[in-house]
């Protein structure tokens, strides 16, 4: 959906699914300060040509998942098997470090060029 406006509320929730809401501004730094007013923070994506827009917005988006010329920046986790039936320990199958992992607010960065 492209036109999307801060106002609506396709913009204000997070929605999981086939869609993509597109907001166009006339600046990095408007586009920052757009995505700084929302309270979620999955993922986000910069189509650009400038390798300085690139990297600004690498350190400022604040986002966990970061795509740099690519529409879905997401990478794929894969954690430790947990076991079945009695060999199964907690309520999660991610065990050790990369459990820790899960549960830190980490960035990753993907980009095109």
């Amino acid at each position: 959906m492209e036109g999307l406006r801060p106002d609506m509320r396709v913009a204000r929730d997070e929605i999981f699914g086939p869609v993509a809401g597109l907001t166009r501004v006339s600046s990095l730094d408007e586009a920052v300060a757009l995505m700084h007013r929302s309270s979620y923070g999955n993922a986000c994506s910069l189509f650009t040509s400038s390798g300085k827009a690139a990297r600004e917005f690498r350190y400022s988006a604040g986002i966990s998942m970061i795509g740099i010329n690519i529409g879905v920046a997401a990478p794929m986790a894969f954690f430790p098997f947990g076991g079945s039936r009695q060999s199964f320990y907690g309520d999660l199958k991610a065990q050790g470090k990369d459990a820790v992992q899960f549960y830190t607010d980490r960035r990753v960065v993907i980009s095109r060029w």
